[in-house]
């Protein structure tokens, strides 16, 4: 069944269909509709859900770290300054492995006051210990929504996981979306209520509590095996998804003539659809080029990564996140991605696209002359409205 949604819609409906037990959120633009959207599930009885509403970010969280410790599903959703206000039991919610699941609507932080979108905030979650999607589309966001389910509730990973999407050019922003009958999605989800590690009456035990240095670094291990079990877990749980849907998620990353290209830039996001329209054009003059976007950003797909720069000669990372004194997030990645398959393309660093700046076909094509043009290193680039 298809629809005319929103991206942050788009979340909603994919939340309704995982059947979740407790949702908590506060509002932020611009995420929320989402929780608008599943308020109204929940009162008009779509969604047989409780509903927690709290005072702040940090509440929100709490409370679905509470409901999650005792083996209920949950959702949130958040954005910018709202997921820095929560950002300290996030922590929590990864070290003791819940499988929360939470909606980030990308939005530049302040100051001074934006509302429009950069990935900073995502960012900042990078060594959190949360599994980290971020979608390009509405469809993109509901596939993603249950895909999550998938991977946080695996008994090989049971860690909470988030999907990223960018604010108003896919959270506000309608297109069709694909739904997929509930009845598969039932079949895709783990079962619930069968979780081993939660708080029960019979056996008395707390979550989080002082450890000393020799428990403190096996639990900290055990996260980082978690971790590492989903790429695989992701990885098959893309492959399942996409037979049940027949969109394809076999990778995590989505690749424009990858594989030919001297040129390759590095994505992440909604201004990928820019950067397609140039590998295009640039490839109709006969240029080399090509696009890998980053779809499942932690764990980072680095032998993916690294497969892709073998045979380039040169990359462009487009970074659309504030960065000062050092790489972007993207960019060290990317670099790592390099250095571990022994291989040393030529690499600029891009900054573009944000506090929401437009960033165009042509701005792409500008960044491919400029590399072309012998620029390396790092460079903001303001683009155009």
């Amino acid at each position: 069944m298809k629809k005319v949604l929103t991206g942050n819609y788009a979340a909603a409906y994919a939340v309704r269909a995982a059947e979740p037990d407790v949702i908590s959120a506060y509002p932020i633009t611009p995420q929320t509709p989402i929780i608008e959207k599943l308020s109204e599930f929940v009162d008009s009885g779509e969604l047989d859900a409780r509903f927690v509403r709290v005072e702040s970010e940090h509440s929100a969280m709490a409370a679905v770290i509470g409901a999650s410790s005792v083996g209920a599903r949950t959702y949130t959703a958040t954005s910018s300054q709202g997921l820095f206000y929560m950002y300290e039991v996030c922590w929590w919610a990864a070290g003791a492995r819940l499988p929360i699941v939470m909606g980030v609507v990308t939005r530049a932080l302040g100051p001074p006051w934006s509302i429009w979108s950069e990935h900073t905030d995502f960012y900042a979650m990078r060594d959190s210990g949360w599994v980290m999607y971020f979608a390009d589309s509405a469809q993109e966001v509901y596939d993603l929504t249950l895909q999550a389910y998938m991977v946080a509730e695996h008994p090989d990973v049971l860690l909470p996981t988030m999907v990223g999407w960018d604010a108003f050019e896919v959270s506000h922003t309608y297109e069709p979306v694909e739904l997929v009958p509930l009845d598969r999605v039932r079949r895709l989800l783990p079962e619930k209520g069968v979780r081993e590690n939660v708080l029960r009456d019979e056996e008395p035990a707390s979550l989080g509590n002082l450890a000393y240095p020799d428990d403190y670094i096996k639990i900290r291990y055990g996260l980082r095996r978690a971790m590492e079990a989903a790429r695989r877990v992701a990885r098959d749980a893309g492959a399942k998804f996409g037979e049940a849907a027949g969109r394809d998620y076999s990778s995590p990353l989505e690749c424009v003539h990858c594989g030919d290209s001297d040129v390759l830039f590095v994505t992440m996001g909604s201004i990928t659809g820019e950067g397609v329209e140039a590998v295009r054009r640039l490839r109709e003059k006969g240029e080399s080029v090509g696009l890998a976007r980053i779809r499942l950003y932690r764990p980072f797909p680095y032998e993916d990564v690294g497969e892709l720069l073998e045979s380039a000669k040169g990359v462009i990372v487009v970074n659309r996140a504030s960065r000062f004194g050092g790489y972007a997030a993207l960019s060290a990645d990317v670099m790592a991605a390099a250095a571990a398959r022994g291989v040393a393309p030529g690499m600029l660093e891009v900054v573009a696209g944000v506090g929401g700046v437009d960033v165009r076909m042509e701005d792409f094509i500008g960044m491919y002359e400029r590399f072309r043009a012998g620029a390396r290193g790092s460079m903001w680039w303001i683009g155009g409205r």
